[in-house]
């Protein structure tokens, strides 16, 4: 591993470590920060020092079952400071679109620490404008729902719920949602059967506008399980460990979806999109078989949240179902029932920025961010309560990352209807090197 490796994984498994991850745990109630270590290399002292289990093990600098002594012993033996700014010297060296984003990298990483520091009252508090900026390049601000409310309302008036009756547009996507249920008990088979059909859609739509060597590669090598009592409603993880008999990788992950989650057939349907193909797996495949045929950099196997690529990852995700359509307009999806629910988990994602500005921006009460997503977003009671409290509330995912999913998907469609296919698909998906949220446009206008 060269220098810039090795500054990488010490600093990306160090904060990640003090943040309560485990990279290595399968599982989306073990990991964190760190969304993937796919290479085979070595992991560093960051990870394997007998405090970094500590660490973990009593759930990160923001649980309050925290070993303090564990994070002490851990910070005199890993100098993770000096581990970012060493990303930052080599990131100087490199320069271009590689160095830019190395950069943007190590500015994410450093803010991380800072909210470190700051939870263990070792250092000021961080602001929250540096925060959002750090993983978005963009200054906070608040959602804007209009336009989304108005599609959603008209298009329940034309599947025939009101509207106009008692408890308004709320109460329509509610009857709408109700009637719409698909049973947890069954999502493996379903689940299976959706990522067929939008691995079939991303062979027609997505495949030609991208190199010839990406065909081979598995989009959707996933096994779905449902998961009970998780504080997330999903989590994808993506393996990448598991190699041929040639060596070759098998570009494996799973999704755990949470058993109580309750969604809608179309909203499931922007689900596997956003989390599977194209979305998030098919996006990690592809990068893995660039570091594989030496066209990415180490840290394209280091894949993290919080940052700067986890936005532009998130941008994509949320514009997958478009993207295997072969569309940039919700509108131009080819049911009106399907144009509901992506709407719908779009209101949900503006609703994620709204907790992360509310509750952090204008210091609302939890109960208060509540009641404004569930009213103005019109996201389901299990949604709000999420999203305003254990992601909400979090010191780190509530000012760093749900900021994320809105930027990442306003710049994405931006990109979409700005660029031609053939260039601008490419890219995005690092065939032309890896990017960010804000590196993306070198390499476009380059």
């Amino acid at each position: 591993m060269d220098a810039i490796g090795m500054y990488l994984a010490d600093a990306v498994l160090g904060i990640d470590t003090l943040w309560g991850g485990d990279v290595m745990c399968a599982s989306g109630t073990g990991r964190f920060i760190a969304d993937s270590w796919f290479s085979d290399e070595a992991l560093p002292l960051a990870y394997t020092h007998p405090a970094a289990k500590k660490v973990r093990e009593s759930g990160g600098v923001a649980s309050k079952g925290l070993d303090r002594e564990a994070v002490d012993e851990y910070l005199r033996a890993v100098n993770l400071p000096a581990a970012i700014e060493g990303m930052r010297s080599e990131a100087k060296k490199i320069g271009g679109t590689r160095g830019s984003y190395l950069n943007g990298l190590a500015q994410c990483m450093e803010a991380m620490w800072d909210l470190a520091m700051e939870v263990l009252g070792k250092g000021d508090a961080v602001p929250y404008e540096r925060s959002v900026e750090a993983s978005t390049g963009k200054k906070p601000e608040p959602s804007k729902l209009e336009k989304k409310r108005l599609l959603v309302a008209e298009l329940l008036g034309r599947a025939g719920y009101s509207t106009t009756s008692e408890g308004g547009l709320l109460s329509a996507v509610d009857a709408w949602r109700k009637e719409r249920v698909i049973p947890m008990a069954s999502v493996r088979g379903l689940g299976a059967a959706v990522i067929a059909y939008f691995d079939n859609l991303s062979a027609k739509n997505l495949i030609p506008w991208l190199p010839k060597e990406f065909a081979r590669v598995p989009r959707a090598n996933i096994d779905f399980l449902p998961i009970r009592d998780a504080w997330f409603s999903g989590s994808m993880n993506y393996i990448g460990r598991a190699r041929n008999a040639d060596g070759s990788p098998q570009y494996e992950a799973s999704y755990e979806i949470n058993a109580s989650l309750q969604i809608t057939y179309p909203e499931f349907e922007q689900l596997v999109s956003h989390e599977v193909v194209p979305g998030h797996v098919t996006t990690f495949a592809y990068l893995q078989d660039l570091y594989v045929r030496g066209l990415a950099g180490f840290e394209a196997t280091v894949l993290t949240m919080n940052t700067r690529a986890a936005t532009l990852f998130e941008g994509i995700a949320n514009n997958a179902i478009l993207i295997a359509h072969g569309v940039t307009e919700v509108e131009q999806l080819p049911d009106e029932d399907l144009q509901i629910g992506v709407l719908l988990a779009l209101l949900q994602d503006d609703a994620k920025n709204q907790s992360s500005y509310l509750t952090w921006g204008e210091k609302r009460e939890q109960k208060d961010v509540a009641t404004a997503l569930r009213r103005d977003f019109l996201v389901t009671e299990e949604r709000a309560d999420k999203l305003s409290g254990a992601w909400g509330r979090h010191p780190l995912l509530g000012r760093m990352y749900l900021p994320a999913y809105r930027a990442g998907t306003d710049k994405v469609a931006e990109l979409r209807r700005k660029w031609p296919a053939e260039k601008v698909m490419p890219a995005i998906f690092g065939a032309n090197g890896l990017v960010d949220i804000i590196t993306i446009d070198e390499v476009l206008k380059g």
